[in-house]
């Protein structure tokens, strides 16, 4: 999975578009897109749409957050309807994915959905303390945990930034550090890492220097805001011809010589580590394919 598109949960014709977006899954909001008033017809709608798409592709629901009193709403409304997964917004440990693991377990109960079908996918640095939360996926991983996605955009007011960016379009220091522990927490949990959005959906330059950043740094996917984006930073994260051939030779001379911990390979001196990145080279070609 290299993207994932948000699609506001109560627009009927950009749910509709968002399944030919080339996007790897969608996420219907509930949550910052819908306004409070169009909350329950949401519900409605998303639930219809994830009810006839859902074998389509991944559809993942954000739901509203543990602290607003709108989650089981939410989880009652959808969980019928077999979502791939649910994206638990300003979520701060393992301990609320904990939380929301048995109240879909419930839920799966009285909807007859299989026990566990529904995976959690949460916004792990939306507030201060979220961000202080990271080493908790690792420690006590939860088997419905299928990623760890990071956002800086509510984690600017929560700690009462004026911007998360520079004049030179980087994130500031704070938002470094929250980038850097959701992908620590998502490696120590054994789950794939997913960058956040890039808000100006017209800089698609900017936007594939950031897709091919978070890639290099280790990150598996990007969101996404417009479907305009799903292009570049499908791109971005798809393997070159190149990079799946040298992914190809690497594995083929450490298979041909098991016992060995390093080889040499074109005057380059290789190890384990070089294979594990040469695996999932191939692995993210495999999973470009499929998609």
């Amino acid at each position: 999975m290299r993207s994932l598109l948000f699609v506001p949960g109560h627009d009927e014709r950009k749910l509709v578009k968002g399944l030919s977006s080339g996007a790897d899954a969608l996420i219907v909001d509930l949550e910052d897109a819908v306004p409070e008033t169009e909350k329950a017809r949401a519900r409605g709608i998303t639930a219809a749409f994830v009810g006839a798409h859902q074998e389509r592709l991944p559809l993942f629901v954000r739901v509203n957050a543990l602290s607003t009193g709108l989650t089981l709403d939410d989880l009652a409304a959808v969980v019928g309807a077999r979502p791939y997964g649910i994206m638990l917004p300003k979520c701060a440990s393992v301990r609320d994915v904990d939380l929301l693991g048995a109240y879909l377990q419930a839920l799966e109960v009285r909807e007859g959905v299989p026990a566990g079908r529904t995976r959690i996918l949460p916004i792990s640095t939306e507030t201060a303390a979220s961000v202080l939360g990271s080493a908790s996926y690792g420690e006590k991983p939860n088997e419905r945990l299928c990623g760890l996605m990071w956002g800086g955009e509510d984690l600017a007011a929560d700690i009462g930034a004026t911007a998360n960016r520079g004049p030179d379009g980087r994130y500031g220091a704070p938002y470094e550090l929250a980038r850097s522990l959701t992908l620590m927490g998502a490696t120590a949990a054994q789950v794939p890492a997913v960058d956040a959005v890039f808000t100006n959906f017209r800089d698609t330059p900017g936007l594939m220097s950031e897709a091919e950043q978070a890639l290099r740094d280790g990150f598996s996917a990007k969101a996404a805001i417009h479907p305009d984006q799903i292009g570049p930073i499908n791109e971005a994260f798809t393997p070159t011809a190149e990079d799946i051939a040298w992914a190809g030779r690497v594995t083929e001379a450490f298979e041909a010589n098991p016992t060995r911990g390093a080889i040499q390979l074109d005057g380059k001196m290789l190890d384990r580590p070089h294979l594990r990145s040469a695996r999932r080279v191939l692995a993210r070609a495999s999973s470009a394919r499929a998609n």
